[in-house]
Formats: C-alpha cells, structure tokens, sequence
C-alpha cells in the first residue's frame, strides 16, 4: 500500500473516532526523511567553516544573520527562507571561486557565513512544526548527528582538495553541493510553519508548495486552511521578540551553560592543529584526519542522548499521567505545556554526568598534549584523541538537551529561539577561539585545559538553578503571558 493511502486510512479514522487532532499528519518515514533532508541543509553550517578556518567563520557570523533568518523563518515560513538563504550561499560561493583580490574574497565569506548560519536554525523550527514532545529529544539529536558529520568530513575534504586543486577548489565544492541540496528542498520539501500549514493537512500553493506535488496525486487528508486564518505580519517584533527570550531566567541560564560548553569544545578543536603538529609533528593531511575522532564523538554522543531523551520523557509522561488520572492515550501538548509537569527534568535527567565526564576529559585533555617524554612514546597520540572523542561526544549531548529544552520552552519560535541560542553559542565561542592559543602560549596545554575544566564547574550553577527553579519561573512566565 502506497504511503499516501497508508495515511488517508489512518486520517479518515481519526475523523471517524473523534479523537484530538494529531500533532502532525505526516508518518514517522516521512518526519525521518524530512529530518534528513534539513539535516543535509545544516550540514554547510559547520561544513562552511572547519572545511578552512573556524575561527574566522565564528567571528563573521555571529551577530545580525542568526537572528535575522530565524525571525524572518518563524513569521512567513520555513521554506521561503531555505530558498533565499541558500541563493545567498550560491552566489557567495560563485563570486568566491573566481575572487580576484582579499578585499572581495573577505567580503562574499561574510555573505557566505550569512547564507549557512541560518539553516541550523531554519532546520530545528522544522522539528518543533512537525514533532509532538515525546519524540523531539529524538528528532533534534538526529538532526543534530547529521549536521555534525560536517565536522568530522570537513578539514579531510579541506585539506584534500587545497592541497591538490587550491584553495579556490573549496568554493567549488560547496557551491556544487549547495545546488544540489536547494534542488531537493524545492523538489520535495514542504512548508512545515503551523500557522500556513497546520498540522500538514492544510493545501500549500505558491512557494509554499513543493515542485514535486505538482505532478503527484494530492493525498485525501488535504483541505483548505480554515476561513479567516491569520498569517503572521513582518514589523520591527519579528526581529526584537526572540531577543527578548534572553529576559528570561531559565531561558538564559540554559543558554548561558550550553554556550560555555560549546566555547571550551570550540577551543579544543581551534588548537588541535597547532597542538597535534608541534607534539607529534603531523603534517595536514594526517592532522585533518585527526579530527575524525572529534567527529565521530559528536555523532555517537548526538546520537545516544537522543534515545536518552525520548525514553526518559515517556517515562515521565507515563508518571504524569497517572498522578492525573489521565486517559493511556493522552499527549502532553507542545504548545500548552502543564505548569506542574517538569519538562526541565525530563529533559536534563543526563546533565550531571554527562557534564562531569566533559569536566574530567577537558581536565586531562590538556595533560596529554602537554610536551613531556610520554608523548614521544608509541601510540600515545591515541589518548588525546580519545579524549577529544569523549569531549566531543559529551558536549554536543549537552547541546542537545539544551536545544531540545529550549525548543520546548518556546512555542512557536522554533527557529528564532534556536537563533538565539546559536548567538549566545558562537559570541562565547568566538571570543573564546580568539583566546585559545594565547592561554596555551602562556600557561601551557595542562594548565590551560584545566583552567578551563575548572571555569566550567564555577559555571554549573546555572545548570543547577534551572533544575531547581526551571518549572517555578516557566510557571511564572505562563501566568504573565494569561497561559495559566
């Protein structure tokens, strides 16, 4: 049975039966395939910058575009943004590839960055549209496993093709591949935003409506949007309201933690060259492949907290349900969540060790790069790299739990909260690289990393206080909002 009867059956019984509206209408191959698809198109986030520089890349993209597609993605749609965000990288990319001079070739990285730094975002309002809470956690840390093998790939694919064509070569690379994902983003996905599709069931048109359903039979479940629906209206609140997020306690503690985690994880992968090349004298191409264990911790460790996560909410909706009295088949609603359901610790039940086990990998880390006679021993450059798969792996799980919390935290604005959190992400983190390898010069590898082991657990009290106080202030922040 084709898929697209497989869910008219399934639509015309729920009519039948009365039951409450699905969240979403699509079936768990088409979310997957979906997740899949936006994951491609956030690979050139980090595919953009650790395929050459980080650093430079942090520092271009930290302040207006972020915000800016995001605002723009949660108000007139996921898929008009995709598409100009993407023209912006294409045609970065192009002018890159033949730039005759370093002021040209500075200016279209700029553009370039603003054309990547949106799909993280645009991707994860995608998941908040299309999944209820239960299988969130799951669907964020794929996207995220996805988005992170960029990470892994990108100095090898770097290395491999400015070393042999020149450093041109790159922009070709990425501008090849960038066609051919927004290809398939016109081709075959859909706008997803609730307030133009619903929840899947509403007929798109116009660039709303993916090229591919224009030649296919329209599934029965479609209909009109209800008469009078209301569309959101671009004005100066669309780029200031997800600023406004930072107000909030819980909000900014979360991304406050989750931003210095990603700042630590950043300076270890920004020195690995200079460290990994002055310790083991490795030359680019075996440096570049050194980062595959980096990579490799930030797909394991995406990976396995997802199916943490998706398991530890069931458990906890289960509980709820029965301190309720609630019926089996009740769905705790994403946009209406209980005051006196925790989501802040079902969704953070992992964060104490997972953070300790980055806290003591940081800690070492620093000692195994550290010159000394056991780096010139046999297969010793094994433990700096598992350490750095351990801070990986740790990290991005703390990423995502923190994204997860914070996408349910903000209804509604998937992609601006997910802005933000980029923002206070890659300002720390830029600042962060930019001082890297002046602590190392100054204090040495052990001294250094252990500084900054230490500086995180100064900094775990912000974990802490949401885990204590997270449900009072959402509560708090429902009655201002008349939610209560």
């Amino acid at each position: 049975m084709p898929p697209s009867d497989f869910a008219a059956i399934i639509f015309d019984l729920w009519l039948t039966v009365g039951m409450q509206e699905w969240y979403h209408i699509f079936t768990p191959r088409q979310k997957w395939s979906m997740v899949f698809v936006i994951g491609a198109a956030g690979l050139f986030s980090g595919l953009s910058s650790n395929i050459y520089f980080p650093a430079e890349d942090q520092i271009a993209r930290v302040w207006i575009s972020p915000v800016f597609w995001g605002a723009l993605a949660d108000t007139i749609g996921r898929r008009p943004i995709y598409i100009a965000s993407f023209s912006v990288y294409i045609i970065s990319n192009i002018v890159l590839s033949f730039s005759p001079n370093y002021a040209v070739l500075l200016v279209f990285r700029g553009l370039q960055s603003a054309g990547s730094a949106s799909t993280v975002s645009i991707g994860n309002g995608v998941i908040q549209d299309i999944t209820p809470l239960a299988e969130r956690g799951g669907f964020i840390s794929f996207y995220q496993a996805i988005r992170n093998f960029s990470i892994a790939v990108g100095p090898v694919l770097g290395g491999g093709l400015s070393n042999s064509l020149g450093f041109r070569s790159i922009f070709v690379f990425l501008l090849i591949i960038s066609i051919v994902v927004l290809a398939v983003i016109v081709l075959l996905l859909p706008e997803t935003l609730r307030s133009i599709a619903g929840n899947g069931s509403y007929r798109l048109a116009g660039i709303y409506q993916p090229l591919i359903r224009y030649c296919t039979k329209e599934p029965e479940y479609m209909q009109d949007p209800p008469p009078g629906q209301v569309r959101k209206k671009i004005n100066v609140r669309t780029f200031t309201d997800p600023l406004k997020l930072l107000a909030e306690k819980d909000i900014f503690l979360q991304l406050l933690f989750g931003g210095v985690i990603y700042t630590i994880w950043s300076m270890v992968t920004s020195t690995t060259t200079g460290l990994f090349k002055a310790s083991f004298g490795l030359n680019e191409f075996l440096i570049g492949l050194c980062f595959l264990a980096n990579g490799s911790g930030t797909i394991i460790g995406s990976a396995i907290i997802g199916k943490l996560m998706m398991r530890d909410f069931r458990g906890a909706e289960a509980e709820y349900k029965a301190w309720k009295g609630l019926p089996a088949d009740y769905e705790i609603p994403p946009k209406d969540l209980p005051i006196d359901f925790s989501i802040e610790r079902a969704r953070l039940r992992h964060l104490p060790w997972i953070t300790a086990l980055f806290i003591v990998s940081v800690g070492l880390y620093g000692l195994s790069v550290q010159p000394s006679p056991l780096i010139s021993k046999p297969g010793w450059i094994a433990v700096p790299l598992v350490l750095q798969f351990l801070i990986a792996a740790t990290s991005n799980a703390v990423f995502a739990m923190n994204q997860t919390i914070i996408s349910d935290l903000c209804p509604g604005k998937g992609a601006g909260s997910t802005a933000i959190n980029n923002l206070v992400r890659c300002e720390l983190g830029a600042v962060g690289v930019s001082v890297a390898q002046i602590l190392i010069d100054m204090f040495g590898p052990a001294w250094a990393f252990l500084g900054l082991a230490l500086f995180t657990v100064a900094c775990t009290p912000a974990a802490v206080l949401t885990w204590i106080y997270g449900q009072t202030w959402r509560a708090a922040r429902m009655t201002r909002q008349g939610k209560a």
